[in-house]
C-alpha cells in the first residue's frame, strides 16, 4: 500500500483500492474503493489519518491471503466539520465491499469483553490478525457465505438502475 513516505499531521479521509488476484476480488475496477474510512484528531493523536493508515497496512501484511503491494491509498486531509459527511457520501457513492459486506476491516484489538465477542466478517475471509485469532466465537457466516455476499454486491453493481 502506498503510505506517504513522510508522518503528517492532520485528520480526514481516506479510500484503499485493492487490485490482486484473490479470487472474491478479481477484477475490481481499480478506480473502485473496497474501503473508505476517516480519522480524527484525539487528545493522544495529532497524525490520526497517517496512523490510521499504518495500522491499515499491518492489518493487511497480517492477514493470510493478502499481500500489501496489491493495496494503494488516498486520503485527504480536512477541517473535521467535513469528515463524516465526506465519508458518508463516498459510502454511498462507491460502496465499499469492506463497508458494506465484509464488515470488521476497521476494527481494533483492544478493549477487555473483545475476545467474548463474534469474530468479525473481515477476519473470517481474511484470517491472521493476532488479536481476532484469541476471539472464541466463530461468525455465524462462513468464508464461503461471505464470498457468495460479495458475489452478489459485486453483481449488485453492474446491475443498471441499482
Amino acid at each position: 500500500m502506498d503510505l506517504p513516505p513522510e508522518r503528517f499531521e492532520g485528520e480526514g479521509v481516506y479510500a484503499i483500492y485493492y487490485s490482486g488476484p484473490f479470487p472474491a476480488y478479481a477484477g475490481m475496477d481499480r478506480e473502485q474503493p473496497i474501503y473508505v474510512g476517516q480519522a480524527v484528531i484525539t487528545q493522544t493523536t495529532a497524525r490520526p489519518l497517517h496512523q490510521r493508515l499504518e495500522e491499515h497496512a499491518n492489518s493487511i501484511r497480517e492477514a493470510e491471503n493478502l499481500d500489501l503491494d496489491d493495496f494503494r491509498c488516498r486520503w485527504l486531509v480536512l477541517d473535521s466539520v467535513w469528515i463524516n459527511l465526506t465519508e458518508q457520501l463516498l459510502i454511498t457513492e462507491h460502496r465499499p465491499v469492506w463497508n458494506l459486506v465484509v464488515l470488521g476491516f476497521g476494527s481494533h484489538g483492544q478493549g477487555g469483553n473483545r475476545e467474548t465477542q463474534k469474530r468479525s466478517r473481515w477476519d473470517t475471509l481474511h484470517p491472521g490478525r493476532p488479536w481476532a485469532d484469541r476471539v472464541k466465537h466463530d461468525n455465524d457466516l462462513s468464508a464461503d457465505d461471505l464470498r457468495r455476499e460479495i458475489a452478489a454486491h459485486r453483481a449488485s453493481e453492474r446491475t443498471p438502475g441499482l
